[in-house]
Order: C-alpha cells, then structure tokens, then sequence
C-alpha cells in the first residue's frame, strides 16, 4: 500500500517545522522530537520546508531546504530542514524573529527519487508529468532539484520544467539532452499553511507518496 499522510499529521509536521525554527531563533535550541508521535512520522522519508512570506494572497520565496533522500526519520528531518531553510538558505539572510508572523510555512514529503530511464534523451518531456513528478537533475558534480509544486505555480510544461531544473544545477538550459546527464523523478505529498500560523490543508498537485 502507498504511504499515507493524515491531514492530523501533516497539520502536525508544519507545526513542527513553525515551531522548531521558533525555538532556533529565540534560544538556538534545536527542538526535540515530541514523544508518542504516530508511527509514519517516524519512518524515514526525505523532506523539504518552504517557508515564503505571505502578502496580499501572494506568497514570496523566504527560504527552502531539505533532505531529498529517505536518509532521516520524518518528524526529525522536518525540524533540520526548517531550521536550515529559515538560517541557511543562500539565497536570503537569516530569517528574523519578528518575520514569523509573517510567514506562512510548507511541508513537502518526498518518495524516494528514481532515475527516468530513457532510450532518446528526447524522450524526457514524454517520462515526467507536471502536477506529479519533482526532478533532479545530475550530471558530474552539478546537481539540481525542483519541487513538484514549482513548474504549477509557474505554468511550466516538462520542457521547460526540465530546462529550469538543469538552470537550478549551475547548468546550460539544454544540458538534459545531454547523454550523460541522470535525471530524476519524485513525488510528495505537501501540507501548507494558508495564513501565518493560520489553518493547515493539503496542497492538490498530486497527492500519494511513499512506498511502504
């Protein structure tokens, strides 16, 4: 059977993550996992935590980073990816104290990513699915990795997709066309806040994750 999510416990991983970056940038305390956690929010699965700054029903990127591969238990690696995503994302300074409330956060749960096998390179934009798949691209020691969420918010077709991913890798657009680039597949299911703090739902792009 596929791996579920309750929304009770996605509700719960977002709360997490809230809390665990809370407590980091109050005390530098890294939170603890909670006892007498149901027993899917101890397997391992790999995770990212998007945080954005919300504001007039649009939300701009604040920070994402995660774990990709089911290296970590759940609920553990949502608390390092929060922390990281709030304090350690390159692309922004550290997030503030007061920023929290103004914040909204996301939990994407991954399934394991598995190589796209291909005859053709051309064969790509055929393989993946935008609305389901997340990618990773990877060729010598360049890597990069889209969230299944992002080529929807940005109404990107799986060329495209695929050419954005190769551009998060440090790599020319055309780059999956190349025979020795390895690209990618994964899926997630992902819970969201809707306001700062605010009501947790599930995010509809695509929706069963993780083989048991």
């Amino acid at each position: 059977m596929p791996f579920q999510l309750t929304l009770e416990e996605g509700t719960f991983l977002v709360k997490l993550a809230r809390e665990a970056v809370e407590n980091y940038l109050k005390d530098g305390i890294v939170l603890t996992v909670p006892a007498n956690i149901s027993q899917r929010l101890n397997e391992r699965c790999g995770v990212f935590v998007t945080i954005s700054k919300a504001s007039h029903e649009k939300k701009a990127l604040r920070g994402c980073i995660g774990l990709p591969y089911p290296t970590t238990m759940l609920a553990q690696a949502v608390i390092e990816s929060a922390i990281s995503s709030a304090t350690k994302d390159p692309r922004f300074p550290s997030l503030s104290l007061h920023e929290l409330s103004q914040v909204v956060f996301e939990v994407s749960v991954l399934t394991p990513p598995q190589q796209v096998e291909v005859q053709d390179s051309k064969e790509y934009p055929s393989k993946i699915m935008v609305g389901r798949d997340g990618l990773i691209v990877e060729r010598s020691f360049r890597k990069g990795l889209l969230l299944p969420q992002v080529p929807v918010e940005w109404k990107w077709d799986e060329e495209t997709f695929l050419c954005q991913c190769c551009i998060k890798a440090g790599l020319p657009p055309d780059s999956w066309l190349l025979a020795d680039t390895k690209i990618y597949a994964f899926q997630a299911i992902i819970f969201e806040e809707k306001a700062p703090n605010g009501e947790v739902t599930l995010k509809e792009i695509g929706g069963k994750i993780c083989d048991s």
